[in-house]
């Protein structure tokens, strides 16, 4: 037995040479000359960027758990790529970037890829000049756009032209942002222009044991003396939080496979609508398990304050269950998904009760703004689900600026020119309710549950309804005690016992009459009556028949949309 070490080795020992004849199948070969030799040239540059990456290179790239970029394409679709730009010259000068058309499910996609075998996927001149053409193509052709980052930054050796190539890619993607949606995918370790470059897609996807940020922890560490980890940096769950991220993943095939699921979702470009796709899910289904949610919710012992995750009625609504959740990880209390109601994608915007009682903050309403617009650019039907309480009071709130992030979020909802449907689930009180997609903010439709809470207030408004009475009721209380004290006195109680027995009395009788105001000003003013009386509410909806009447609907404001660009003034927007 040998005892020298083995390499491992990616090639195949027994695989013989492959030879590549440039004859006419059937011809008889004769005496080879400059069209041989130019025909064999010409394969050698095409497979050059594959053929001369070194076995060590692709080993390293797979000992760090990461695919090469071929390997990556391959994730997304069986069929071979069309390349485009193989601009490879005799130091490989572009081929750290890879760019092609791919057909994913019938569809023609453009693509981009860092190579990291080869100059760790770094960006010259002319990987920058490729960029911008991709980008430029996907405008003119109208295809969306995929893109695969794994790059160092860029390339050192080339000076200012790196720089030169990363602004004129910036430009580019600039320019067909609203026109195309690209969806980008961070592998590997990126900062610099390799952050600022996907970030200006519409959607980005990180896996775990990934990093990109501005810069690295060794520059933090030298610039602020600070130690920090690159996931404490830059990792998924830093920028999933924050919003910078729109999904994080397990790995690089679950952020590829991810972006597939999300691209079904999207339409080509902005002059057309997402794909319909026929269901055998029947419109008219019943949604029982909303009526079961909402009857062991308001049922329990808080009632109408019971929290209930809406995620379950967008689930039961759509066809087979099936939606995708955008930004899952950030702000909680809003919901934001993509969904297929009768074949047609819906976006669906809805305060979640579960959490903060729903309430509306500056990171739910920034979530909610940014993807209210995408849905307006790309032809989307918008559905919103209304169950908030209002906005989030407090200092913390006005100081990270509620009232300019709430803007934006009622600027976009003002904007929207798709089809559109506000359900009201529960409460709409106060601003959140005249901010969010009803009538006067141009709502189509406007449909209501029987456990709608419309108001101006919660059931803090009996403060300002039975103002008169509660003051009367207030002003009694020294009066109750002094004679409940005087009762017990000559029962031959202690003073100071019978005095805190006659208010403890006192208030228990003032907390009766309070609950009873409470239940009074329910029953007047917070329910769906007074809505549906000034035409605020078009017809209410039992839970049961949601998914038909949201579908009918949604199908009748589909019929009579012609989707296309958005036009006309656009207006500035945080």
């Amino acid at each position: 037995m040998s005892k020298k070490a083995i390499k491992p080795s990616l090639e195949n020992p027994f695989e013989p040479a492959e030879v590549v004849e440039f004859n006419i199948p059937g011809e008889i070969s004769g005496a080879t000359g400059p069209y041989e030799e130019a025909m064999r040239e010409g394969h050698e540059l095409i497979q050059r960027p594959i053929k001369s990456v070194a076995i060590g290179q692709i080993e390293k790239q797979h000992f760090k758990k990461r695919m090469t970029v071929w390997e990556r394409i391959k994730v997304l679709t069986e069929k071979e790529p069309n390349v485009l730009y193989q601009n490879w010259g005799k130091n490989l000068d572009g081929a750290s970037l890879v760019t092609a058309i791919l057909n994913i499910n019938g569809r023609d996609v453009a693509l981009y890829g860092h190579d990291f075998t080869v100059r760790a996927g770094s960006i010259d001149a002319t990987n920058g000049q490729k960029l911008a053409r991709l980008f430029k193509m996907c405008g003119e052709k109208g295809i969306p756009l995929i893109g695969m980052n794994d790059s160092a930054g860029a390339f050192v050796p080339a000076g200012v032209g790196g720089l030169d190539g990363y602004a004129e890619a910036f430009t580019a993607l600039r320019k067909i942002s609203g026109v195309v949606p690209s969806i980008m995918c961070m592998f590997g370790f990126n900062a610099g222009g390799g952050s600022y470059l996907p970030r200006q897609g519409s959607f980005l996807i990180q896996p775990n044991d990934t990093f990109f940020g501005l810069t690295g922890p060794g520059v933090v560490k030298s610039v602020l003396g600070e130690d920090i980890t690159p996931e404490e940096l830059g990792g998924p769950k830093v920028h999933g939080q924050s919003g910078v991220v729109d999904l994080t993943v397990n790995d690089e095939v679950g952020a590829l496979r991810t972006a597939v699921r999300l691209l079904s979702y999207l339409p080509d470009n902005n002059s057309v609508a997402p794909q319909y796709l026929a269901t055998s899910d029947p419109l008219e289904r019943k949604t029982w398990e909303i009526n079961t949610l909402l009857k062991k919710a308001f049922n329990s012992p808080t009632g109408f304050n019971t929290p209930f995750d809406v995620s379950l009625i967008i689930q039961q609504v759509c066809d087979h269950g099936d939606y995708f959740e955008v930004q899952p990880e950030r702000a909680r209390e809003a919901v934001t998904a993509f969904g297929r109601l009768g074949g047609n994608v819906v976006g669906f915007v809805a305060n979640n009760s579960a959490v903060s009682s729903g309430q509306i903050d500056c990171d739910s309403a920034t979530k909610i703004a940014r993807f209210v617009r995408f849905c307006n650019i790309y032809n989307i039907p918008l559905i919103f689900m209304e169950d908030t309480t209002g906005f989030l009071p407090g200092r913390e709130q006005e100081a990270r600026g509620i009232v300019q992030a709430g803007r934006a979020m009622l600027d976009s909802i003002i904007d929207v020119r798709t089809p559109r449907i506000l359900l009201i689930l529960r409460n709409a009180f106060g601003g959140a309710y005249a901010s969010y997609n009803n009538y006067p903010t141009g709502a189509d439709v406007v449909l209501a549950l029987p456990t709608t809470r419309l108001a101006v207030m919660g059931p803090a408004g009996k403060e300002f309804v039975y103002k008169g009475e509660l003051r009367k009721l207030r002003g009694s209380v020294p009066g109750i005690i002094k004679e409940g004290v005087k009762t017990r006195v000559a029962a031959g109680m202690d003073g100071d016992e019978a005095k805190k027995d006659a208010e403890k009395e006192a208030a228990d009788w003032l907390k009766a009459k309070e609950a009873e105001l409470n239940l009074r000003y329910e029953k007047e003013l917070m329910n769906p009556k007074e809505g549906l009386a000034l035409g605020s509410i078009s017809s209410l909806v039992m839970p049961t028949d949601l998914r038909k009447v949201l579908g009918e609907n949604m199908q009748f404001l589909l019929r009579r949309y012609k989707p296309g660009p958005w036009q006309g003034v656009q207006r500035e927007f945080h």
